[in-house]
Parts: C-alpha cells; sequence; structure tokens
C-alpha cells in the first residue's frame, strides 16, 4: 500500500466507503427480484468494510501497541461474510496477553470512532487470547460467533494460534455444553414466536424459520461433526440442501430489502413492506419488474421459511440426550420404545422399520402413513428427519392408492382426537399429506388475511384452534412463564363440555373447515367453507347426521361471537341467537367452537371477562332451549334466588336491596357477583342529596382494572367518564351501563394502562380517582382534562382503515333501541359517541364495547325518554354520529 494510502484522511475513506455502498445499493435495487440478490449485496458489503477496516489499520500501523500482539478479526455474521445494510460490525480485537485491554482502550477507541465516522455501526469486542479458550456460561453467544471467525489485520500467528488451537480445542471440550445451551436459547426464542413462523407481520431473523435459525443450523452441523469424531457415530444426513440454500437466498434478499426500505436494522415484514415486496416481485426469480399479489408474495415467503424451519427443527431433535437437561425435556414426548406398523417411536421420533430400498416401503402406503400420523396426535411424538425425507417423494404414489370412504373417516377421525392432533396436522400439512385428504385445505396454505386482529395465517390460526380444543382437557393454572392461567377457571369448565361430547371428532372436523371459505373471493367465508365441506362428507361417506352438525357448526361458528355484542340477557338476543341452534349438543360444540375460536386469534384476544360472556351466553341459551329462562328485568317474585344471594350478605337491609334493584336489566346481577352488588348498594346509599353526587371506586388488577360510578342518572355522565379515562391514556376494553327504576346509574369500565402509571405509581391512584370525580362533578373541565393529561400525541397511521358503519335494530330488545357502531378504534371514539347520543336526549341503558384489532365493535342499548327510538330520531342520530366520529379520527 502507498504512503498516501497509509495517511489517507477520514474524509477520503469515507468517500471511498460511501460510494462503494452506493454502487452495491444501485445493484441490488436492479437486481432484486432474483433470489440471490441479497446475498451478492451483502458479500459486497463485507468486501467493502474488509478494505476500510484494513486501511484504517494501516493508517495507524505507526502506532507501537498495534505493532504486534494485536489481531483484529471479523466474527458472527461479518465474520461469515455476510454485513446487511444495517448490521453491526462484529468486531474482535484478539490480545496475546502482553498488553490489557485497558492500555488498547484509546488505541481501538480511535478506531471504532472512524468507522462510525464512515457510517458503519461497529460492536467490538476485546479479549485476550487466553480468554477465549473457555465457554462463558452465561454468555454462549460469544463462543457461537467466534465460530465464524476470518482474519482482517494485525498480527496473523495470534490469529492463527485462535483458529488452529485455542477454538478446535474449545469446541472438542465443550461441545456438548454449547450444543445444550444453542437449543435452550433457540427454544426459547422460538417460544416467544408462540413456536410459529406463520405470523401476519414475520421478524425475518428471529421468528422460527427465520435467518437466525439459517445459522443455528450451521453451528449445529458442525457441532454434531465434532461430537461424531469424539463419540464415532454417524452424523445427522444434511437433508434437500439446495432446497434449504435457495430459502437461505431468498430470506436473506428480504432482510436486504427491510433495511434499505426502514433506513435501519429493523427486520419485520410490516403489511406496506409485503406490498411493496410484493409490487417489485422481490426475490421470486424473474427478470426485471413483476408485481404479483401481496398474499401470493407472502405464501412464497412462508414457504421458504418453512423450509428452514423444517432442517431448523430436524438438527434441534437431533441433539444429543442429555440426561436432565431442560430442552431433552421439550424435545422429546416418550423415551420408550413404541411399535406401530410398518413404523416405531422412539426417543420420541417416528422411524420406518425398513430401509427405503425395500420393495413395500411402508412411505407409499396409505394405511401405515395415516396410522403414522394418528400415533403423532396420540403420542406428541415427531417425524424423525429420515421419515420425512421419504414422505415428501412419497406423495404421487400415496395420492393414486388413497382410498376414500368410512375407511378414510376413520383413519382421520383418529387424527383429529388425538390429544395432539395439531401436532400431526401441521405435519401433514407441511409435507402437503393434509392436502391428499381434505384438498379443500390447500386454499388457505399460509393464507394472509389483513385486519390487524389476527396475529397468524389462516392456515396456522386453524392449527392453534385445534390446540385450543384439545388444551382445555387439561388446563394447567399456572403458565409456562410462571404467570397465573387467568383462563383456568373458564377452560376447566368449557373442558367439562367437551368431555361430555358424544361425536367430539365432529367438532375438530369442524374447526378443520370452518375457514376453509377464506380461501375464495366470496362475502360470507362461513357459507363458503360449508359448501366446500360437502365435498369433503362425500369422500368420507360421512352419515346425513354427523355432516348436518358439521355443516350447522360451520356455517354459525360467529353466530355466539355477533350474539356476544348485544346484550346477552335481553329476551329478544337470546331468542335470536337461540333459534340458530338446533340441539343442546350442538349448542354445546358451537360454545366450544367459539372459545377456541377467539383463543386462537392471538394470545390476548381471549379476556376472562369475554370468556365469562360467552359461558353466560351458552347457560342462558341453554336454560332456553330447555325452556326455563327468566324475564327480562329483575322483579322480587321471579328473581328472589338471585336478589337473596345479595341480601344474605346484608339481612337487615333486604327490604333496602330489594327496592334498589328493582328495575335493573337481568344482565346486572348475572354479570356481578353479589359482594359486587352490595358494594354498589352501599355506595348508593352514601350519595349526597346534591344531584350532582357521584359515588367512585377503582379496583386495580393486572392486566384490566375497573372503576365503577354510582350518581343518580343525568347526561353526559357515561361520556363524561369515557373521557377522563382517554385523557389519562387509558385503553377501554369494556363498558357496562345500567339503571334502575330510581334513576340510578351504574356505570362500570374495564380498561389498560398502556403507560402502567397506577402500577408503577400506586399513589396516583388517588389522585386518579380525585381528578375523575372532578370531571365528573364539574370542578373541572373535561374539556380542559383532556387538553392537559393526554399523552397520545401525533397517531400512527392505521394498518387497516375501517370504514365507519352505523345501524339501529328496534328487533333487538322489547324496551330499548340497539344502536351499533363499527368505526376505526381511536382515543376518544367512546367519549364522542356517547356525548352525541347525549346531546340526543337519550339514554344509554346497556353499553357493550368490543374492539378486534383496530376496529371497534360498540353496541349500545338506548332509550329516548323511556321509549324506542322513532326512525326521524334514529337518522338524525345516525348523521350526527357519523359526522362526530369523523371529527374524533381527524
Amino acid at each position: 500500500m502507498s504512503k498516501t494510502t497509509e495517511t489517507q484522511p477520514s474524509s477520503d475513506l469515507r468517500d471511498f466507503y460511501q460510494q462503494g455502498i452506493a454502487a452495491v445499493r444501485a445493484r441490488f435495487e436492479h437486481q432484486q427480484s432474483t433470489r440471490a440478490a441479497g446475498h451478492a449485496a451483502v458479500h459486497e458489503r463485507a468486501q467493502l468494510a474488509d478494505e476500510l477496516v484494513r486501511r484504517l489499520w494501516q493508517k495507524y500501523a505507526n502506532d507501537p501497541k498495534l505493532r504486534s500482539g494485536v489481531a483484529l478479526v471479523a466474527i458472527g455474521g461479518y465474520g461469515r461474510s455476510q454485513l446487511f445494510p444495517f448490521s453491526d460490525l462484529d468486531l474482535l480485537i484478539l490480545l496475546n496477553g502482553s498488553r490489557t485491554e485497558l492500555e488498547m482502550k484509546d488505541s481501538i477507541r480511535r478506531i471504532s470512532q472512524e468507522i462510525w465516522d464512515c457510517g458503519i455501526r461497529a460492536s467490538p469486542a476485546t479479549r485476550a487470547l487466553s480468554e477465549c479458550s473457555d465457554l462463558i456460561a452465561g454468555n454462549p453467544e460469544f463462543t457461537l460467533s467466534l465460530m465464524d471467525h476470518r482474519f482482517l489485520a494485525g498480527d496473523r500467528k495470534l490469529y492463527d494460534k485462535l483458529a488452529q488451537e485455542t477454538l478446535p480445542k474449545l469446541l472438542q471440550r465443550d461441545h456438548r455444553t454449547l450444543i445444550t445451551r444453542l437449543v435452550e436459547i433457540t427454544l426459547e426464542r422460538h417460544a416467544k414466536y408462540a413456536n410459529t413462523l406463520f405470523h401476519l407481520e414475520p421478524n425475518v431473523k428471529d421468528c422460527p424459520g427465520g435467518l437466525r435459525d439459517v445459522h443455528v443450523c450451521g453451528w449445529l452441523t458442525t457441532l454434531y461433526a465434532i461430537a461424531a469424531t469424539a463419540q464415532k457415530h454417524a452424523r445427522p444426513e444434511p437433508g434437500n440442501i439446495t432446497e434449504f440454500q435457495q430459502a437461505n437466498d431468498f430470506l436473506a434478499t428480504v432482510r436486504c430489502f427491510l433495511h434499505e426500505r426502514h433506513g435501519r436494522d429493523d427486520n419485520t415484514l410490516y403489511w406496506q413492506s409485503q406490498d411493496a415486496a410484493a409490487e417489485t416481485g422481490l426475490a421470486l426469480g424473474h427478470t426485471g419488474t413483476r408485481k404479483v399479489d401481496a398474499s401470493v408474495w407472502m405464501r412464497s415467503f412462508f414457504r421458504n421459511a418453512r423450509t428452514i424451519y423444517r432442517r431448523a427443527r430436524q438438527l434441534l431433535e437431533e441433539a444429543p440426550r442429555v440426561r436432565g437437561s431442560s430442552f431433552y425435556d421439550q424435545l422429546r414426548r416418550r423415551n420408550k420404545r413404541v411399535q406401530g406398523d410398518g413404523f416405531h417411536i422412539e426417543h420420541g421420533r417416528i422411524i420406518f422399520d425398513t430401509p427405503a430400498s425395500v420393495k413395500n416401503d411402508p412411505a407409499n402406503d396409505p394405511d401405515i402413513v395415516l396410522n403414522l400420523f394418528a400415533a403423532i396426535a396420540k403420542h406428541g411424538c415427531k417425524l424423525s428427519s429420515e421419515a420425512e425425507d421419504r414422505l415428501e417423494p412419497s406423495l404421487p404414489l400415496l395420492a393414486t392408492s388413497l382410498e376414500e370412504g368410512p375407511a378414510l373417516w376413520n383413519h382421520f377421525r383418529n387424527i383429529l382426537t388425538g390429544p395432539y392432533a395439531g401436532e400431526a396436522l401441521r405435519a401433514m400439512h407441511a409435507l402437503g399429506i393434509l392436502e391428499l385428504i381434505v384438498p379443500e385445505f390447500l386454499g388457505i396454505d399460509a393464507l394472509v388475511i389483513r385486519d390487524a386482529y389476527h396475529r397468524y395465517t389462516v392456515d396456522e390460526h386453524t392449527f392453534v384452534l385445534i390446540d385450543t380444543l384439545h388444551g382445555l382437557l387439561h388446563p394447567i393454572e399456572t403458565l409456562p412463564n410462571g404467570r397465573p392461567n387467568l383462563l383456568f377457571e373458564w377452560q376447566r369448565r368449557f373442558g367439562s363440555l367437551l368431555a361430555d361430547l358424544p361425536h367430539p371428532e365432529l367438532l375438530y372436523l369442524s374447526a378443520l373447515m370452518h375457514d376453509a371459505g377464506k380461501g375464495r373471493d366470496t362475502p360470507d367465508h362461513s357459507k363458503e367453507s360449508a359448501r366446500m365441506a360437502k365435498n369433503l362428507f362425500a369422500r368420507m361417506e360421512l352419515d346425513p347426521y354427523e355432516s348436518g352438525i358439521v355443516k350447522h357448526l360451520i356455517v354459525n361458528h360467529l353466530a355466539m361471537s355477533n350474539a356476544m355484542r348485544r346484550d346477552i340477557f335481553d329476551m329478544e338476543t337470546l331468542r335470536l341467537f337461540a333459534e340458530q341452534v338446533e340441539s343442546p349438543e350442538q349448542l354445546r360444540m358451537l360454545a366450544l367452537l367459539t372459545f377456541a375460536d377467539i383463543a386462537a386469534v392471538h394470545p390476548d384476544a381471549l379476556t376472562p371477562w369475554k370468556a365469562e360472556n360467552l359461558w353466560n351466553l351458552y347457560i342462558a341459551a341453554s336454560n332456553y332451549l330447555d325452556r326455563t329462562v327468566d324475564d327480562d328485568r329483575v322483579k322480587s317474585r321471579v328473581s328472589s334466588e338471585l336478589i337473596a344471594r345479595v341480601t344474605t350478605l346484608a339481612p337487615t337491609k333486604s327490604k333496602e336491596i330489594r327496592a334498589y334493584l328493582q328495575g335493573f336489566p337481568q344482565r346486572y346481577l348475572r354479570t356481578r357477583t353479589p359482594e359486587q352488588v352490595l358494594s354498589h348498594f352501599e355506595m348508593a346509599s352514601k350519595l349526597s342529596a346534591d344531584e350532582g353526587a357521584v359515588e367512585l371506586s377503582l379496583q386495580h388488577a393486572l392486566p384490566v382494572s375497573e372503576i365503577t360510578l354510582v350518581a343518580r342518572d343525568r347526561s353526559r355522565l357515561f361520556a363524561t367518564i369515557a373521557g377522563g379515562l382517554a385523557a389519562w391514556g387509558m385503553n377501554i376494553v369494556n363498558a357496562d351501563a345500567f339503571s334502575n327504576g330510581n334513576g340510578i346509574v351504574v356505570d362500570s369500565f374495564s380498561f389498560t394502562d398502556a403507560f402502567r402509571t397506577l402500577e408503577l405509581n400506586p399513589t396516583e391512584r388517588t389522585r386518579f380517582l380525585r381528578s375523575m370525580e372532578d370531571a365528573l362533578t364539574g370542578v373541572e373541565s373535561i374539556e380542559v382534562l383532556l387538553a392537559t393529561r393526554t399523552r397520545s400525541g401525533k397517531r400512527r397511521t392505521p394498518k387497516v382503515t375501517v370504514e365507519t358503519h352505523v345501524t339501529f335494530d328496534d328487533s333487538a330488545s322489547s324496551h330499548s333501541t340497539l344502536l351499533q357502531v363499527i368505526a376505526q378504534d381511536v382515543p376518544g371514539l367512546l367519549r364522542a359517541i356517547s356525548l352525541t347520543v347525549a346531546d340526543h336526549d337519550c339514554n344509554i341503558e346497556v353499553a357493550l364495547i368490543d374492539t378486534e384489532g383496530e376496529m371497534a365493535i360498540d353496541g349500545f342499548y338506548i332509550t329516548r325518554f323511556g321509549e324506542k327510538l322513532d326512525a326521524t330520531r334514529a337518522n338524525q342520530l345516525r348523521e350526527a354520529l357519523i359526522v362526530a366520529i369523523a371529527r374524533n379520527d381527524l
């Protein structure tokens, strides 16, 4: 290198690097429709970084501290010669031990600073060679990063000692421990993503099947080779390397694209990024730009990620059986050998009894293959790598020899009813065997439906639903993360319904098919799913009774969810819903399907409140079918049992309690414990003669708290408390508004605290209540409170735009008009609605608040001077609400 280069100014180095990066970026943009564009770009970036780092090292070559005993080593992703646009530059400053890290600090800082100044985020680590000889228990990631190393500059002999002596000895000595830790941290990472790659907005690096799993495969392959040499046993077969590498190329191109698009190290494939990728046909292998639909492009993404995940899973399951290791318990279901027909289960893996070379290969026998998946469903075992590799090419033979009719239904029923049916169905789906039996399922393979509510693709949602159903039979009180299971009691109750079903296989079949119609362009996917299921019924020759139940469940699988958006204790609501249910058995199945369907949307979709509402609807509908339903409003003579539960707590005030309860809707007593009702009565008793008097109570809990207002009915109470909660940054998840015959209102709001204000600052709870009381009594203007307290700032752009719909239904209740509002869920929406209702002299009798993703679905039972709204008033209110919602959304 010339003297000029040796003393090159930093600005010249920066220009050299930035010009090189601009050229790399331009080539990538031109070639990004090809699979290999990403890896080509990251290798070019790494080469540019190599040249930059070496020039900088040469620039400071006269520094006596850098002349000997120091080597600059590329590790991690940079060590693999892969540098994504906004990834860190992983550098190891390797010392021979003659100098300390402190002595080297200034020299290293100067080089690191110049790297930063050139536009690269450096991540240097300084270690003596002796420090690289041991596995650090709490930091296995450093040793893993050392496995990908390259020499850059400095003392070559020192680097050779690391590469040829120190690191090989470390891996030879500690490979078993490193395998254990690598598998553990990989399983922990997978668990953060619910052990599935099928997220609507996946992380292309960290999700199961992401690029991190590519690295895991590389590390495990190296470690297994070391273990095989040490233990003198065969190494795991690598599988289809070509397909794996193509999938790796695809994901690398996607990650490059995301970095360039986001301008940072952000690896999440957001909806907008999916659209942009589809617009250019990113990584699909086309020549030039070829636009495809986003859902089509996402299917390509998921299929490539599935290839990587499959290989990672196979290697994870090949991990040595280390007795007592935490990962081993997760990887195996059974330690003993279980014999099947043509296969056996050993160490939790399915293994064929005979090799593929035999004439009658069991992998080509449909009966053996279906029995094999029934064994997976029963025992929770996995396919061995060899079994997967043999089943995949057997699909054509299986397709031609698969018999339909009752025999096929018997096989499939055994799979559906096994406790690990979800795992079996996923394995069948990944290999294409599920589609041989249920070709209707192909339409929802890796299908993305954008509604900002569902977390998973349609096929994965279906499998999670089936997992949830089977999990009801054995609920757990404590979750794997150590937290209490808030749904345990409800899972136990619904599980008792499942245990008593005479034909559970029909429920599971309905679950499998309930969303199949989403793969078709149709306005009603439920009816389309049922229509598609008819073909399945014919192939399996289900009798009319069985097919009738399944069809009914599929067509009506949203009926209970829709009914819960209304007052389930209103006779009309109950009657309309009950008319959709043909028998008690179908009601039980529908309740179970609804429970699992909501729970499978995303981990937080089914709250204890929703589960309780669903159970109450089931009980009420069951009573209705038995013709034992109560009247709508609380009357002493028909509600003696409900009232007695309250008066028993305060027998000396029985008369006053009965007077207080007169006129409340049945829903009030049904959805409140006797202790809560008594508490509300006591709050009402404390109200002063002042018309503006209010009583408030706060029940703080995680994740949902509740504030209750008791006051004499007057305009804008509901709107004021909704506004106060919005001002404090609280997210309302449910609200109830009740009034009795004497004009006493009980308004309850369940909310989450996004900023954790009340959790982290318990003293704020008193100030919170005082603030709410001041707003309700007029001491403080709610508008001022909103202006000074709101912390929402600039609203984020919604992922999905929700069109506002305002409807009225006079038939839903015998005494109220049902107002239903569907709108974009934004802060202040509930207040805008309730203010408008109050401005039109209407009273909210019952409010039912629900949110699905970014869509608010709010129902209000309203009256005007005690009567239903006439058509003129309803139209006026509709127009006013549309205007108010639009203004609030600005």
